[in-house]
């Protein structure tokens, strides 16, 4: 348990452009994708689901995030597109975790979201786990509807979260985190 825990606590979320090689191969990725399943799912309506986006086949859709990011963002500079264009094409692998939550008769939609966010924890947690540095973003891609066309999200679907996982090239700082009686109440 000891092992757990020390995992838990010692999760960082790298920076995405010092992501390297390797990322997870075809056996971890199965890994990953099994245990970010495992969430919990009040009436097994399984409301979100995953779109691997392996580094290779990123590079034939790269014209066209750049052009959706110059789009949404008319002003950006040339040193932004070229960050937004690295973000997305240089990380080993990238996984959008997409909710399907919706109106159910007895499953309010709101556990229905909580539960894609727990699959895009528990896929960050497993990366960890693997060795591999994962970090969870949404950012403009996830709320653009010509990128969430190219993606292959539905209307009826919103991106919970694009998840970069990969090698971390750099040193893992920790950031500040809460102290504990700022955000524990006990009645």
């Amino acid at each position: 348990m000891a092992d757990a825990l020390e995992l838990l606590k010692t999760r960082r979320s790298p920076n995405i452009p010092e992501f390297v090689e390797p990322g997870p191969n075809d056996a971890e990725l199965q890994t990953l994708l099994t245990v970010a399943a495992r969430v919990p799912d009040h009436g097994k309506l399984v409301p979100w689901r995953m779109i691997v986006l392996p580094k290779a086949r990123r590079a034939a859709m790269e014209k066209a995030v750049v052009d959706c990011f110059r789009r949404e963002h008319p002003q950006a500079t040339p040193d932004q597109i070229e960050k937004e264009r690295a973000r997305f094409v240089n990380s080993p692998l990238i996984v959008a975790v997409v909710s399907r939550a919706g109106e159910h008769v007895k499953i309010p939609e709101w556990e229905q979201i909580l539960s894609a966010g727990a699959v895009c924890m528990n896929l960050v947690t497993a990366a960890h786990a693997l060795g591999f540095g994962a970090n969870w973003l949404t950012g403009w891609l996830a709320y653009d509807r010509s990128c969430n066309d190219l993606l292959g999200v539905g209307p009826n679907e919103r991106v919970a979260g694009i998840i970069h996982i990969g090698t971390p090239g750099g040193a893992r700082e920790d950031r500040p985190r809460p102290n504990l009686a700022d955000i524990v109440t006990t009645l």
